[in-house]
Order: C-alpha cells, then sequence, then structure tokens
C-alpha cells in the first residue's frame, strides 16, 4: 500500500501536468485518438452553409443564362422590356421611386435596347460569383449581396416564368446568406466575425415555416390528403415526372398510404423538433435531409428541394458536420479545434467597434425578420392559407407550401402542326412539337434533369388546367413556332418541320381585331396516361 505522502506528490505531479493541453492543442485526445469538435459553434457549419446556397445559385443561372433570352429577352416570348414600359407608364412614364419598389430591378438602369446582353451580363456575373464561392467555401457580404441582387434583378422581370414558389425561397434564403459573412474579409474561418446565432435561428425559423406551411396546405386542401390516397396520384401527374416516378406509382397501395403519413409527420410533427433542444434540432435537420433526397430521387422538382436541404443544415453544429471534413495540421477541422480551445482557455475577443457594430446589425436583422414574419404567421393560422406569397417586393419572408391539391388526371397540352395544302381536310398530317422533358411521346422515356429547371415545359403544365385565353403565352409561343423562330425552337426537343417549311397560313385570314390568324397549327389539351392516350379535346 503506498504511503500518504506518495500518493498525494502524485495526484499533484498529475495535476500540473501540461501533456494532455498540448496533446489537445494539436487535435489530440487523451488516447492519441483525434480530438472531437465541441458543440455550440458553427464555424464548418457556416462553410457547409455557404457552398450549398453557392451550388444552387450556381443552377439557378445557369438556367437564367440558358433560357431568359428566349423567355424575357428582346424576342422573347414575354419580352421583359416591354413589361418595364408598362410598369412604368402605370406610374406616370417615369423611373420613379414607385416603379422601382414594385419590381425592383438593376435593369432599370441599364440601356434597354439590349436587354439580351442585359441578362447575359447579369446571369454570367451570377454564375461567376458564385462559383467561386462554391470551391472556396468563402464569402463576404459584398459577394453574397451581389448575388442576392443579380437574381432579384431577373425574379422581378420574370414575369409568369419566374412565378414558382421556390425563386422568392432563394430570395430569402440568399439574403440570410448575406448575413453569415463578414463585410470584407475573404477567408473559410473569418475569426474576427464567428457565425451570428441569430443567422443560423434564421435559417431554421425559414425551414420550419416550409415544411409547417407545406404540411397546413396539404391538410386543408385535397380531401385525398386526408385520407390517405393522395400518392395514388401524385407520381403520374406531376408536373414534369422522371423515370423513377413511373416505377413508384406502381408501388403496393400500402406503400402509397405509408408515403402520406410519413409526409405528414414530417411536415406537420418533425418541424417543431428544432425547438426541443441540440438533439432533437439535429434529428429534425437529417430527417428533413433525408426527406429532401426521396423527393429529389422521385420527380424533377427542379432546385426546390435542393434549396430546401439549404436551411435544414443550420440545425447541424461544428461537432456534428465534423466527421464531413479531413484530420490533419492545417486542415479546416484543426483550426476550428485550435478556436475553440482558446476561446475556451481564455476570455473573449475584445469588443471592439466592428464587433459593436456587427451585434447591432445582427440583432436589427433579428427585428426585422421578427417583423415581417407577422402576416406569415397569420397566414399559416388561417384556414384561408395562401402558399407561396411575398408580403414585400424584395421577397425577404415569404409564405410557402407545394401540392395543395392533387389531380387525378394527367392532361397535357399538344402542340402540333401540318405542311398540308388543306389544314381543314381530313387527310392532313398533323405532328407533334416535342418538349425537351414535359410528356408528350408515350414511347419516349421521362427525363432526369433536377436540379436543372425547363421553365416552359413546367408553365405547360400549368395551361393544361386553363384554355389558351388565360395563357397568351402560349399564343405567343405558336405565333413563333409558325416563323420558325430559332430561339423558341432552341426550347423545344424536337422539331417535327426542322429542315423545311414551317407550317404556312393558307391562307391567312384576319380575325375581328385584325390580327392575321395562322390556321395549320393546332393546340389540343391530351389527357394521357399511363395505359395510353385518352380523349383528346381541343383547348
Amino acid at each position: 500500500m503506498a504511503a500518504p505522502g506518495e500518493s498525494l506528490r502524485r495526484r499533484k505531479a498529475g495535476a500540473g501536468d501540461p501533456e494532455p493541453e498540448a496533446s489537445a492543442g494539436q487535435g489530440r485526445d487523451l488516447k492519441g485518438r483525434p480530438a472531437r469538435l465541441r458543440a455550440g459553434t458553427f464555424w464548418l457549419t457556416r462553410i457547409v452553409l455557404l457552398r450549398a446556397l453557392a451550388f444552387v445559385y450556381f443552377v439557378a443561372f445557369l438556367v437564367a443564362f440558358h433560357q431568359n433570352k428566349q423567355l424575357i429577352g428582346d424576342r422573347g416570348l414575354l419580352p421583359c422590356r416591354t413589361y418595364l414600359q408598362s410598369v412604368q407608364r402605370h406610374f406616370g412614364g417615369r423611373v420613379s421611386w414607385d416603379a422601382l419598389s414594385y419590381a425592383p430591378t438593376i435593369l432599370w438602369l441599364l440601356d434597354w435596347s439590349h436587354m439580351d446582353a442585359n441578362l447575359d451580363a447579369l446571369a454570367l456575373l451570377g454564375l461567376g460569383i458564385s462559383s467561386f464561392i462554391l470551391v472556396s467555401g468563402c464569402a463576404n457580404m459584398v459577394l453574397m449581396a451581389a448575388l442576392w441582387v443579380l437574381y432579384m434583378s431577373l425574379v422581378n422581370v420574370g414575369q409568369i416564368w419566374y412565378s414558382f414558389g421556390w425563386e422568392s425561397q432563394l430570395l430569402e434564403t440568399g439574403f440570410l446568406g448575406i448575413f453569415l459573412c463578414p463585410l470584407w474579409t475573404l477567408s473559410a474561418l473569418p475569426r474576427g466575425t464567428p457565425t451570428s446565432r441569430v443567422v443560423v435561428w434564421g435559417f431554421r425559423w425559414l425551414i420550419f415555416r416550409i415544411m409547417l406551411g407545406a404540411g397546413l396546405i396539404k391538410i386543408r386542401g385535397d380531401r385525398c390528403w386526408r385520407d390517405l390516397t393522395c400518392m395514388d396520384f401524385h407520381y403520374e401527374t406531376q408536373p414534369v415526372p422522371n423515370p423513377v416516378a413511373y416505377f413508384l406509382h406502381r408501388s403496393p397501395w400500402w406503400f402509397h398510404r405509408f408515403e402520406t403519413l410519413s409526409n405528414h409527420f414530417l411536415e406537420l410533427v418533425v418541424p417543431f423538433f428544432i425547438f426541443l433542444g441540440r438533439r432533437m434540432c439535429i434529428v429534425h435537420g437529417a430527417l428533413q435531409v433525408l426527406f429532401q433526397v426521396v423527393l429529389i430521387i422521385s420527380g424533377n422538382l427542379s432546385f426546390l428541394n435542393w434549396l430546401t436541404i439549404v436551411p435544414s443544415l443550420a440545425c447541424f453544429d461544428d461537432a456534428t458536420l465534423g466527421g464531413l471534413f479531413p484530420s490533419g495540421p492545417g486542415r479546416l477541422k484543426d483550426q476550428v479545434l485550435k478556436i475553440q480551445e482558446e476561446e475556451a482557455r481564455g476570455p473573449g475577443a475584445l469588443r471592439t467597434r466592428g464587433r459593436v457594430a456587427r451585434g447591432m446589425v445582427n440583432l436589427a436583422l433579428g427585428v426585422l425578420v421578427a417583423w415581417l414574419s407577422i402576416p406569415v404567421v397569420l397566414n399559416l393560422l388561417s384556414p384561408r392559407q395562401v402558399m407561396n406569397s411575398s408580403f414585400n417586393p424584395l421577397r425577404i419572408v415569404n409564405t410557402y407550401g407545394a401540392f395543395g391539391s392533387i389531380t387525378r388526371e394527367r392532361t397535357e397540352v399538344i402542340l402540333q402542326g401540318t405542311a398540308s395544302a388543306n389544314a381543314s381536310a381530313p387527310d392532313a398530317t398533323w405532328e407533334d412539337y416535342e418538349f425537351k422533358c414535359k410528356p408528350g411521346d408515350l414511347r419516349r422515356r421521362p427525363c432526369l434533369i433536377s436540379p436543372y429547371h425547363h421553365r416552359l415545359d413546367w408553365l405547360m403544365w400549368f395551361a393544361a388546367f386553363q384554355t389558351y385565353e388565360h395563357n397568351e403565352w402560349v399564343i405567343h409561343l405558336a405565333g413563333k413556332l409558325l416563323a420558325n423562330d430559332a430561339q423558341a425552337l432552341s426550347l423545344l426537343a424536337r422539331n417535327p418541320f426542322e429542315g423545311r417549311d414551317p407550317p404556312s397560313p393558307e391562307p391567312p385570314q384576319p380575325d375581328v381585331s385584325g390580327e392575321w390568324t395562322p390556321a395549320p397549327l393546332a393546340i389540343h389539351g391530351a389527357c394521357r396516361n399511363a395505359e395510353g392516350p385518352c380523349e383528346n379535346k381541343l383547348v
């Protein structure tokens, strides 16, 4: 048995032994294993958030660069110059503050005589900035604000082509992303600017509203969500099905019931996990990311689900995300370990003017989001809930929701043309124009394009719910197809008249307004399901 004095000497030596602390400073624990990051900091979370948001921005600007000229360019289906001129006329014929606040866009400040070049410049600039952030994992407020302004400038002149809920969702997510970063510094780990908890909770509040809004609109909407039968139809009637949807549609009835119940649980119950402590918040983030991955696999829903993953990442702190980063001297994970150890050993950083100003900005952001959330929360609580709407022109805080109603039958708008001399003759041959992703030819395999987005294909799905009188752009498209317009045809996968003359009027007859109405191009609505075409009807 050791003498008491010897035991005491051993305890004192152990208490003063610096080796464990030095070992920890080298990124190792007492057993020589890599030290684990502590919970409660968000250095790595910021990097993951910025890269995820930059990826979505990159896709959005890529879609804009490929399609804006055809949709809203100088000779587009709905030219944005014409739209801005109409806004200008509405507010007295000049570029006033009212016009700027109604349609906030930097296009007001540019030369409208070359709108195609303006649109390309905005898209290319956005592609360049988002590429840099995606590769480097670092950004500052200037770059993030530039991305937000550039995309807002496109959304606010995009008219119906940019009327989807994920456009506002990207702007709200991007606005919060501005405040993740230091003002000027370009560093993955800007030590003077730790990730603000106000911003982290801003992202969490966003994903809470997205999921709860989607769940409530379903429960209050179509009865099939309440009797658990919506998934019997969803995969077939969704806007742009993918190859996996074909097989999911044929799942047994009990699997569709399970899907619907799981959807209700994830959208109506899981969002409240955010407020139940760190572990439940992590569970919420993991479940929502998994849910969005399943949705990505099951349909071509543009970049919506990829974007919804972004605020879900704010549920994870450095301790949770540490496994995604390699260990080793000088690596990001090792640098965060050192930052955490410095914070644990000594007092916090001095309260400089910059830190005080930063704290005031974050406080103002929290107050602004809380204030703008009042009508959004009232909308969530209302039995007349409205989804995918904005209460301010900058779209900082918005309402969200998806698939409040499910159609039971798929109706497609089919564009056809004929080269027959007599278009009204019974033996006239009508040929289909095929879209890049919209279902048409039943022999063609569904496309797989997510997160890319064919805007025209999606709008054709919505147009099938109405007649062409409610969608003037359909008439514009038909006119451009008759003129064999190269820009409009680039939006399609197949032009049946490629290499030969397009359909031509025979002879054209003026309508009551004096406009010439071409005869040999028809717009049909066709119910086409898995079993084959059903009743055709002229829309």
